[in-house]
């Protein structure tokens, strides 16, 4: 597994004692022109098959594409916004996330299909930060074409498309990109994101 590496600006201020592999997952734009190995991509989606779901339904599924194969990177590719185009070019793997609508022991709608895929995502995207990769999700790409181009089944939602591979300097990525990139982390604190058991009250901790 690799050392886990993250540029100083990236570094961010946690309480003690959350695990490694989430503080140093970020989403960079700049990916150094190295191939993710097969085992290693098997290992990031392995990851993400043992994330949980409702009823253990697994409504993710995650549709790959790595450089070695042009014409599906390419494809992959056609499918995101021209800005995300720019710079997502140089990842060495895309993907796209889907999510199947409904249930499949009563076909009734799965209302939490999203909410599991992104859990899906995420437990890949602390995998890959702890084996010093990033994944980088979008949901910056056209649905209407990655539907038709890409063949995804409408009893399938779209969920995110995600650039993945090891990050690269900030010289890596086109001009108009490079302050985001150097630019410090940030979350809002926790007193606006956690309540007790009335919506806006912080919880105390």
């Amino acid at each position: 597994m690799s050392a886990i590496t993250i540029p100083a600006v990236k570094e961010p201020q946690t309480v003690e004692g959350v695990l490694e592999p989430i503080r140093h997952r970020w989403s960079p734009r700049s990916f150094l022109d190295k191939p993710v190995p097969r085992e290693v991509l098997r290992t990031l989606l392995e990851a993400a098959r043992w994330s949980a779901s409702s009823f253990n339904e697994q409504p993710c599924r995650f549709l790959v594409a790595t450089r070695d194969n042009a014409a599906d990177f390419e494809k992959m590719l056609s499918v995101l916004m021209p800005k995300n185009q720019e710079w997502a070019k140089a990842a060495p793997v895309l993907m796209l996330t889907v999510g199947r609508k409904a249930f499949s022991h009563n076909n009734t709608p799965n209302r939490y299909m999203l909410h599991d895929a992104g859990a899906a995502l995420a437990t890949l995207a602390i995998q890959a930060a702890g084996m010093g990769l990033q994944a980088h999700g979008m949901g910056g790409f056209d649905h209407d074409k990655a539907r038709t181009v890409l063949k995804i089944p409408h009893d399938f939602e779209l969920g995110a498309a995600v650039a993945v591979g090891y990050p690269g300097p900030v010289e890596g990525v086109p001009e108009a990109f490079r302050a985001a990139e150097a630019a410090p982390r940030t979350r809002r604190p926790l007193a606006e994101t956690a309540f007790g058991a009335t919506f806006g009250e912080p919880l105390a901790l």
